[in-house]
């Protein structure tokens, strides 16, 4: 009869390879990290907004205005103060995005990034924007135009409020800072080892062995080291004429050697 083993019991000669954690497992364990990454650097570029909104007011050209009787007009008609002001929400953005992402990068370069600053960097450069588009507009001149031109009176000049009139400069911050972070990725990114190739079997590195390796044959007697064999005899030297026996000669009457 055949040899009756329990179940789950290895054989002889199997190894018990524990069992490796799976993709999901590992990512649930990783998850609390990566969420409280993304947090911090949307968080941080939240609060960069409010600086953006402060040199967005105090750098953005001003708008001038008159009071003409019953009537407010623009000082400069042809003026590009409001142009500009749009202008250097952009241009700030892109500072704010390049600065940012390089910033993420090089403080989460050692444990290799992940989506979760990718996403925390998004999000945050578009809140900060949103933010800084708001503090802006609440320490530039008042939005109420009709009491503005009360108060300074006709033939007096005053300042029309700080708008952005072209809305898409909201996303010049998340842009860049999302380009500048794939470029340093690429660029300097942490890089994983190349597998071997699968013709080159299992690899084992210096200081292991293949007990070591999950992927190792199992071993057993029959891969214990066999006893060494010796070597077969050498065959004999054969010699040269000179060694073999000389067959007798036959001589004939006359002292010459007959033919046999």
């Amino acid at each position: 009869m055949g040899r009756v083993t329990e179940p789950n019991t290895p054989l002889d000669g199997e190894l018990l390879v524990p069992p490796t954690p799976s993709a999901r497992t590992v990512l649930f364990e990783r998850l609390p990290a990566e969420l409280g990454v993304g947090a911090l650097i949307g968080v941080g570029c939240a609060l960069l907004g409010l600086l953006l909104g402060a040199m967005w007011y105090w750098l953005a050209p001003e708008v001038p205005l008159v009071v003409h009787g019953q009537s407010v007009l623009y000082v400069d008609p042809e003026g590009e103060q409001r142009a500009g002001g749009d202008g250097t929400f952009v241009l700030l953005g892109l500072g704010f995005g390049l600065v940012t992402a390089a910033a993420a990068f090089f403080a989460t370069r050692r444990r290799g990034g992940g989506i979760a600053v990718a996403v925390g960097l998004g999000a945050g450069a578009v809140l900060g924007s949103f933010i800084g588009m708001w503090l802006g507009q609440a320490l530039g001149p008042t939005s109420d135009l009709v009491a503005a031109a009360k108060a300074a009176g006709d033939g007096h000049s005053f300042h029309e409020a700080l708008e952005l009139q072209a809305k898409g400069a909201l996303f010049a911050w998340p842009i860049c800072a999302m380009v500048v972070l794939l470029a340093l990725t690429a660029a300097f990114g942490k890089r994983e080892e190349d597998p071997p190739p699968y013709w080159a079997g299992p690899q084992w590195g210096a200081g292991t062995t293949p007990l070591d390796d999950p992927h190792a044959p199992p071993t057993g007697p029959a891969d214990a080291p066999s006893a060494p064999v010796d070597a077969p005899p050498e065959p004999p030297a054969v010699g040269g004429p000179a060694d073999a026996p000389s067959a007798p000669a036959d001589l004939g009457g006359d002292g010459t050697r007959q033919a046999q």
